[in-house]
């Protein structure tokens, strides 16, 4: 007769989300605004939709597309970057990083060459409706990038003393916060991206 066997139950593993909670108020926060920003320029295109769609075609979708692949990249190095600390290889974490901050820095230059072309064509936020979005709207998400820069670049700093492993959760939860910031740059650009240069 077999005898009957009780297994011990298994606490569930407790998920929180990465880094402070301050940076996910922070996040939000900022979410929240671009929202607003992408509801009122999706209203008052449906209100101009002929404006929009001809002064669309002014700009450079492939810079558009090459900024996206940038970001996209970059965001995969820094989550290399988490798991190299993560993995306590401390030595793979700075490399990450600063491939992370080149594709970021790639960002930038790619839409300086942009705004300079604009710019140069007299093309300002009182233009138009459509300009006025556009300029206001990638100029909003391009201080994020720079600021985004700036964490990468702190991080990167840290990284290079060997700060970032698992055996400095401090260390770690900074480390996540940063990574979670450059993340929330990179998908507010995935929107960005096809609304106001693709769809018509």
């Amino acid at each position: 007769m077999e005898a009957n066997v009780t297994l011990p139950l298994q606490k569930p593993v407790a998920r929180h989300l990465p880094g402070d909670l301050a940076i996910w108020f922070f996040i939000a926060a900022e979410l929240l605004a671009f929202c607003v920003f992408f509801a009122a320029y999706a209203f008052t295109r449906a209100k101009h939709v002929e404006l929009f769609n001809a002064e669309q075609l002014t700009l450079d979708r492939n810079a558009g597309a090459l900024n996206t692949i940038l970001l996209l990249t970059a965001s995969y190095f820094v989550v290399r970057a988490v798991q190299a600390a993560e993995a306590g290889l401390k030595d793979k974490v700075a490399p990450w990083l600063a491939a992370g901050f080149l594709c970021g820095s790639g960002f930038v230059a790619v839409k300086v060459t942009e705004y300079a072309d604009k710019l140069g064509a007299g093309i300002t936020l009182s233009t138009s409706p459509f300009y006025m979005f556009y300029l206001s709207l990638t100029f909003f998400h391009f201080m994020h990038v720079l600021l985004g820069l700036v964490i990468l670049a702190i991080l990167w700093f840290h990284a290079r003393r060997g700060n970032y492993g698992p055996d400095n959760a401090t260390a770690m939860n900074n480390l996540h916060s940063g990574a979670s910031y450059w993340h929330m740059v990179d998908l507010v650009w995935i929107i960005l991206f096809p609304l106001v240069y693709v769809l018509r």
